[in-house]
């Protein structure tokens, strides 16, 4: 029988053969997280999100106790999404939770104990030109030149939601232009900041806004190229987007399911169920509930002895009941067909001195024009603005040119 072969100065039998050092094994690498991502649910507490995800109460006390220094979680938000990771089939070693578009909490479960702290995204931010014409509406209008509709409401919210009704008011041909503050989060896209000026033709009358920031307070609110404050009393519509007007204001009206003829003291909006009503200006609720054929109904008391009503909902906002203050622009409830109702619509309505009058006729009073002793610094800033939005449009135009 041959004897095995073996590598030259590997040791044989009996010999003790060279020193070897041991090589430590490489720690195994540990196994990746498991995530889920929910987005808070109206109407949910952070109990009942946990529990669904395996806490116990004791556990959940002991998170939410953890964490008040840095962020009480019953603040938490519908809307807002939440990030759990865990090991695979063990304990949950992080939490996140976006407390609005610049800050989110996170949440650390480690041999410390649990750690908590506060950060900001790290956005970039870079001032931007949106130029578009309306064919339909802004929010195609932002679509078809590669917009979020983020950018429409703002427009309509901030700049011009007192001026124009974003319903009745537009037409084939209307245009704007819009400098923004562009976000971008590790490069890529991440929606807006703020407008810094826009423009707005309707109709062949041009609209002006200009953001402005008082240097003692850093309240920032937008003015024309005057000065004059873009926000008036009243928003012109209670909604932002997705309803046109069906009925208006009229002192003889054939009633739809009566079919006789009786005043019509609002305006009535189509609009899908469950579409958003949003509160016209700030004020007080004063009631919240079924108003015979009015349905359900939400009525707000304003300053100047205006008043408010929104009928035929489907259900309410968060938050909206008998002395609950709102502001401007809140959600107050969902489009419905309570009462007497044809079909899924709004009834809005305005009084003043108890009296009903046009909401689409009326004339609102200005909010506060730019302070007097910053007047001079808000001309040379809208100025500034005016001359750079010019500028980026006339470029714009060369470039489009030159393509040609």
């Amino acid at each position: 029988m041959l004897p095995l072969l073996r590598p030259a100065g590997s040791p044989g039998p009996g010999d003790a053969g060279p020193a070897v050092a041991a090589v430590p094994a490489a720690p195994p690498s540990p196994p990746p997280l498991e995530e889920d991502r929910l987005v808070i649910p109206r109407g949910a507490n952070l109990a009942r999100l946990l529990r669904a995800h395996g806490f116990d109460n004791r556990e959940i006390h002991r998170l939410k106790e953890s964490v008040k220094p840095a962020y009480d979680l019953a603040r938490i938000r519908a809307g807002h999404e939440m990030r759990l990771a865990r090991t695979p089939g063990g304990a949950w070693v992080r939490l996140e939770y976006d407390i609005d578009e610049t800050r989110y909490l996170l949440v650390r479960n480690g041999d410390d104990g649990i750690r908590a702290e506060v950060r900001y995204y790290p956005f970039e931010f870079r001032p931007a030109l949106v130029t578009g014409v309306i064919e339909t509406s802004p929010v195609a209008a932002m679509a078809k030149i590669g917009e979020e509709d983020a950018l429409a409401y703002d427009l309509a919210e901030r700049c011009f939601g007192w001026d124009i009704d974003f319903y009745t008011d537009l037409r084939r041909g209307d245009t704007f232009r819009i400098v923004v503050e562009k976000k971008f989060l590790d490069g890529k896209p991440a929606g807006y900041r703020n407008i810094l000026a826009a423009e707005f033709v309707n109709d062949g009358k041009v609209f002006q806004a200009y953001r402005f920031v008082y240097p003692d307070t850093g309240a920032a609110d937008y003015f024309d190229e005057v000065g004059l404050s873009k926000r008036k009393e009243f928003l012109k519509s209670p909604f932002k987007y997705g309803a046109h007007v069906t009925s208006r204001f009229s002192g003889s009206r054939l009633h739809p399911i009566y079919k006789v003829y009786r005043p019509h003291f609002g305006v009535d909006y189509g609009a899908p169920l469950g579409t958003p009503v949003q509160a016209t200006a700030d004020g007080k609720v004063v009631f919240v509930g079924w108003e015979g054929g009015s349905g359900r109904m939400v009525r707000i008391q304003h300053k100047n002895s205006y008043e408010t009503k929104y009928l035929h909902l489907g259900g309410f906002g968060p938050g909206i009941r008998a002395g609950a203050q709102v502001r401007g622009g809140d959600v107050v409830g969902y489009v419905g067909s309570s009462g007497d109702s044809t079909g899924p619509h709004l009834d809005y309505r305005v009084s003043y001195h108890g009296s009903p009058i046009n909401p689409l006729g009326q004339k609102f009073k200005p909010a506060d024009p730019v302070r007097k002793e910053y007047l001079e610094a808000y001309k040379s800033e809208a100025a500034r603005l005016r001359a750079w939005l010019e500028a980026r449009q006339a470029v714009g135009a060369a470039l489009r040119l030159l393509s040609f």
